[in-house]
């Protein structure tokens, strides 16, 4: 996501989910770190009482404990979790976010798993923010727009406001793509205590794209001596000749 795009959707979803628990089901943006810091420094009165984000990249949750901690944002924490697998912490939130594969292989499938485990995130009570594609001359966008709707509203949610258009993103096969903000909300304001099941990569041979199945369970960080610190491996020195004696 683009640059002033990203402190408008940060000061949007700091206002949305101020004084709550918020869920990020996976945050390739950093919005949660946004959020967070913004609301610490005082650039924003207003921000959620806690952050989580459940992703499956070791080395993002890594970074956001890195950055939580090095800037006392005692608000903010990190889960190395993969949508496929049964949601740990069900009913613990008020709202989640989620900016998901945005499904243009597979009909909004993709989008709809991390949905599916936002609502879990939130015992089926309270608001969701969905981040996916909105572009008027694409069809594949209103079909996925189309199948998300429908999705919410078979688990007893309705979409209370959608923001159209409002994201732009650093895209080389794709400049002028833009997305939206799908905003959910509970048709119950009571928590339900459901199970959370895990799901079948086979069963979504395009999560990735077409035919790209989803066999990675998690991206591992390696470790590193001196975190912070380039690897010898990765430069090298050259002298300067120095004025002899």
């Amino acid at each position: 996501m683009k640059t002033g795009d990203m402190v408008l959707q940060s000061e949007l979803v700091a206002y949305w989910a101020r004084d709550r628990r918020l869920a990020f089901i996976g945050d390739g943006d950093a919005i949660s770190v946004c959020v967070a810091y913004l609301k610490e420094r005082g650039i924003l009165p207003y921000g959620p009482s806690k952050i989580v984000v459940f992703d499956f990249d070791e080395r993002m949750c890594n970074s956001v404990k890195r950055f939580a901690d090095r800037e006392r944002l005692e608000t903010l924490d990190a889960w190395h979790y993969n949508c496929f697998d049964a949601f740990p912490e069900l009913g613990k939130f008020d709202c989640f976010y989620t900016n998901p594969p945005w499904g243009a292989s597979n009909g909004g499938e993709s989008v709809n798993v991390f949905v599916r485990r936002g609502i879990e995130a939130i015992g089926h009570a309270g608001d969701g923010m969905i981040v996916i594609a909105d572009d008027p001359g694409l069809a594949w966008s209103r079909e996925v727009l189309a199948k998300v709707q429908e999705y919410v509203l078979s688990q007893q949610f309705i979409v209370h406001r959608l923001m159209p258009e409002v994201h732009s993103y650093h895209l080389d096969d794709a400049p002028d793509l833009r997305s939206c903000n799908v905003m959910v909300r509970s048709v119950s304001p009571d928590k339900r205590d459901l199970a959370s099941e895990p799901l079948r990569p086979g069963d979504f041979p395009n999560f990735y794209g077409r035919g790209n199945l989803p066999w990675v369970r998690y991206v591992k960080e390696r470790s590193v001596i001196a975190y912070g610190t380039a690897h010898e491996s990765e430069y090298a020195l050259e002298a300067m000749e120095l004025p002899k004696e």
